[in-house]
């Protein structure tokens, strides 16, 4: 994955900057061809010899100093770099991108790069929790650039707390898994996506509300996934606390009628449906205006049915639409599944058993069966992501499928 590419490697001053060696040698023996650039601090950490003997390059310390009297240094390195990666990245790196400022080799660079940037953070725990070092990380974050976020441990000023370096293979993992992502086909590209996500919150009062263990976490991998492939998205999301991905449209809602709603009203625009949220079965048919108060005895509340999203959109899909459904289950799991794609008119069905350990709700893995009328196919566990993109490959096989072959 790494083969061939070009990395710029960023090293700052700090405690942590022996590890970059560790990183600057893993991503080495990967293939890529590693750059890296030290900030006069860091050389008091580490030595540049260190770095040029395990990348077989020349370590650039100096904006002014140009090994190649044909090209700017700073200029070339920016045009080249596939990612920029800063590990060790300080409060004083961050601090200085954010407010533009380019005084040294390292922030020259980044100024002059279109390439993807990585800071990976490391500091005293109490530089990291420092309002003006959150404002800035924020700040970067919203203009594109991405984050390494800190280790919790033991630092190296004694004090104990989220600051410490991703380890090297961490850090070699999110380069691998970007790369991934880079090279990820486009075969969504003209497709529009509308993608339900999270729980309902069905108030009982001003201060109560009925709901589940929904956090979103599959319907939000899905529409990352698309996106990414290309896709034209829609997320009609439920209470999350997960921040809709890059590139996607977010319609945000709380009730079950009103997830029924924005559904309804944008699904005729849609090519894909695929209703990934935990919508509420049923709501209280009363909702109180005060708070209820306690009285001896039981408390009735009494419940009426939410609309079936996904039967009312199966029932008035166009045969060129894929709808797609899940049935979270913790018995009977295919059969409930198999009557439920016949019954909503659904394309595919996502099965899985939330009983199971690593499956169902607020896990980063699943494991689920794809249920069409051409038969199951089980799945193993798999990141969330994982499974969004075998949920994807399938719906493209439906599409194809139902298109029928070429004349």
């Amino acid at each position: 994955m790494l083969k061939g590419k070009t990395i710029v490697l960023g090293v700052a001053g700090g405690i942590a900057a022996f590890k970059a060696a560790s990183l600057a040698s893993l991503l080495s023996k990967a293939g890529a061809n590693v750059h890296v650039i030290m900030t006069e601090s860091a050389q008091k950490f580490i030595t540049p010899l260190t770095f040029q003997s395990l990348t077989k390059k020349p370590v650039h310390l100096d904006t002014f100093t140009e090994p190649d009297p044909s090209e700017l240094a700073h200029i070339a390195l920016a045009d080249k770099a596939d990612l920029i990666v800063v590990a060790p990245t300080t409060a004083n790196v961050i601090g200085k991108v954010a407010h533009g400022l380019a005084d040294d080799m390292l922030t020259t660079t980044i100024m002059a790069t279109k390439a993807p940037v990585l800071f990976a953070l490391a500091m005293n725990v109490n530089m990291y929790e420092n309002p003006i070092v959150q404002d800035n990380v924020e700040y970067l974050r919203e203009k594109g650039y991405r984050f390494a976020e800190p280790n919790e441990g033991y630092l190296a000023c004694g004090w104990t707390g989220k600051g410490r370096l991703m380890e090297p293979e961490e850090i070699g993992a999110w380069i691998e898994a970007f790369f991934a992502e880079q090279e990820q086909p486009q075969d969504l590209t003209g497709l529009r996506l509308l993608i339900t996500a999270g729980r309902n919150n069905e108030p009982i009062d001003p201060v109560r509300f009925v709901t589940n263990r929904s956090t979103g976490k599959m319907g939000y991998a899905l529409a990352e996934a698309a996106v990414k492939r290309g896709a034209q998205v829609t997320l009609v999301t439920g209470p999350s606390e997960l921040a809709p991905p890059a590139g996607v449209t977010a319609i945000k809602v709380q009730t079950g009628l009103e997830m029924h709603d924005a559904v309804m009203a944008h699904v005729a625009a849609q090519d894909v449906i695929i209703g990934a949220a935990a919508v509420a079965d049923y709501r209280p048919k009363l909702r109180h205006e005060q708070k209820l108060k306690k009285k001896d005895g039981p408390l009735v509340i009494e419940f009426e049915r939410n609309p079936d999203i996904l039967l009312e959109v199966g029932k008035q899909k166009r045969a060129d639409q894929v709808l797609v459904g899940f049935a979270a289950e913790t018995e009977q799991v295919l059969e409930n599944a198999r009557g439920k794609l016949e019954r909503k008119h659904a394309d595919l069905f996502v099965a899985n058993d939330v009983s199971q350990t690593g499956a169902g709700f607020g896990t980063d893995t699943n494991i689920v069966t794809l249920v069409d009328r051409a038969g199951d196919t089980p799945l193993p566990l798999l990141s969330k992501r994982e499974v969004a993109d075998k949920i994807l490959d399938r719906v493209l096989e439906l599409r194809t499928r139902e298109a029928g072959p070429v004349s």
